[in-house]
C-alpha cells in the first residue's frame, strides 16, 4: 500500500508527525510526505520539521502565498503529476488550510480515495475560508476520521454515512504530549523571568480580527489593559504586524532573549518554534487567541484560553475544556484574562481519546484500506 500524507501550513505538520510515525510502523505501508509549501517561511515551516523530529519531505511543491484561489491553483497543478506518477492508493490530508482543500480535489477527480484527519470540525460561519475547505473536504472524503463526539454528529447530520466515520481522537494532542517534556526542558519562560502562571500568551491572525481597522484598535485597547497587569507574550505573524503598524503604529515592545524579570507590557516577537512556545503556553496563566489548534492545546494542559470569536468549530474546548469565547468585547476579554491570571480561570476536563494515541488508531484503520 502507498498513501501520501499532505502537510502545508504550520497547523498540519503537528497532525501529521505522529500519523507519519504511526505509519512506519507497518513495512507493508509505504508513507509519502507531500508539503505543498503554503507556509514558506522559516519560522513557519522548516522550524517546525525541526522540532516535530519530520523527515524531509518526499515531494515539495512550493506552492507559496497569494489569494485563496490562487494557492488553491498552484497546489492542485503542482499536485496532480504527483498523483499520476506515484499512482498512490490513497491520500490523506489534515485540517482545514486550503491545501487540504487543494490535494482533495486533485486526488478525488483522478478517482484516488481521500481519508480526511479532524473531520466533522464546523464553525457554521461560510465566511470563514477553513470552513468552506472543511465542508467541501468532507464531501469528498472517502474516510472521515473525527476527533470528538461534535464532529461525527454533523457528517451524520450531512448524510454522510456512518460507516465512513471513524472517532479517532484528536492527533494534535499526540504531539504534544510527545513534545512536552523537550518543551519543558529547555526553560524558555524561566530564562525570559517570567513567573509561571503570572504571564499571558497572545496569538491573533484571523482575517475578521486584524484587517478589520475598528476591530483590531478595540482588540488592541483590550489587550493593552491586560499587559499593565502581566507580561503579554505575542508572537506576531508577518501579516498581523503589518495591520498592527498600520491601525496603531509599532506599539509592541521587543522580547528580549533573556531577563532577571519581565515586566509588565505587550512583547511581540517573531514566530516561534513548535517547542519554544509550547514550554511558553504550557506555564501560562492564561493565552488570549483566535487559533483553532490553541484552544485544543490549552483545553490539554489545563491552561485558561480566552478566544476573541463569536463562536468555534471545536466547542467540545468550551463544554468540557478551558477554553472560553469572548468574541471581540474588551470588557469580556479583560475581565476573562485578569480572573484566569489571578488563578480563578476556567478548568475543565481533557476530552475523550485525546491521549496520545490517536495517530495509532488512524494507522490501524488507513491500513485496513481506502475505498471511493
Amino acid at each position: 500500500m502507498k498513501l501520501l500524507l499532505v502537510v502545508g501550513a504550520r497547523p498540519n505538520f503537528m497532525k501529521a508527525a505522529p500519523i507519519l510515525k504511526a505509519l512506519r510502523e507497518f513495512p507493508e505501508v509505504r508513507s509519502l510526505l507531500v508539503h505543498t509549501g503554503q507556509h514558506y517561511d522559516f519560522s513557519m515551516s522548516q522550524a517546525f520539521f525541526r522540532d516535530l523530529e519530520l523527515p524531509a519531505p518526499d515531494e515539495h511543491l512550493g506552492a507559496g502565498s497569494g489569494s485563496h484561489g490562487e494557492q488553491t491553483a498552484r497546489v492542485m497543478s503542482a499536485f496532480e503529476p504527483i498523483l499520476a506518477r506515484e499512482r498512490p492508493d490513497g491520500v490523506i490530508v489534515v485540517g482545514d488550510v486550503n491545501s487540504t482543500l487543494a490535494c482533495t480535489l486533485s486526488a478525488v477527480k483522478l478517482h484516488v480515495p481521500v481519508a480526511h484527519v479532524e473531520a466533522g470540525l464546523r464553525s457554521f460561519d461560510r465566511s470563514m475560508p477553513e470552513e468552506v475547505n472543511r465542508l467541501v473536504t468532507d464531501a469528498l472524503a472517502s474516510l472521515l476520521l473525527t476527533p470528538s463526539e461534535d464532529a461525527d454528529a454533523h457528517l451524520l447530520a450531512e448524510g454522510v454515512p456512518a460507516e465512513r466515520i471513524h472517532r479517532v481522537g484528536n492527533v494534535m494532542i499526540d504531539s504534544l504530549l510527545a513534545s512536552l517534556p523537550r518543551a519543558r526542558a529547555l526553560g524558555r519562560p524561566a530564562a525570559l523571568g517570567l513567573v509561571p502562571r503570572r504571564y499571558a500568551v497572545l496569538t491573533m491572525h484571523r482575517p475578521s480580527n486584524v484587517d478589520e481597522p475598528e476591530v483590531l484598535r478595540r482588540l488592541l485597547g483590550g489587550l493593552a489593559r491586560v499587559a499593565r497587569e502581566a507580561p503579554v507574550l505575542f508572537p506576531v505573524h508577518p501579516r498581523t504586524r503589518r495591520s498592527i503598524e498600520e491601525v496603531a503604529g509599532a506599539g509592541l515592545r521587543p522580547l528580549p532573549e533573556a531577563s532577571g524579570s519581565l515586566p509588565q507590557g505587550l512583547y511581540g516577537s517573531e514566530p516561534m518554534g513548535y517547542l519554544d512556545f509550547l514550554g511558553l503556553v504550557a506555564e501560562a496563566g492564561v493565552v488570549l487567541t483566535d487559533s483553532g489548534g490553541l484552544q485544543e492545546e490549552t483545553t490539554a494542559l489545563g491552561v485558561p484560553c480566552v478566544t476573541m470569536r463569536e463562536g468555534t468549530e471545536r466547542p467540545v474546548t468550551v463544554t468540557t475544556g478551558t477554553n472560553t469565547l469572548v468574541g471581540t468585547d474588551p470588557e469580556r476579554l479583560v475581565a476573562t484574562a485578569l480572573e484566569a491570571l489571578a488563578g480563578r480561570g476556567k478548568r475543565g476536563a481533557v476530552p475523550l481519546l485525546w491521549d496520545g494515541r490517536s495517530a495509532e488508531r488512524i494507522a490501524r484503520i488507513l491500513r485496513r484500506g481506502m475505498s471511493l
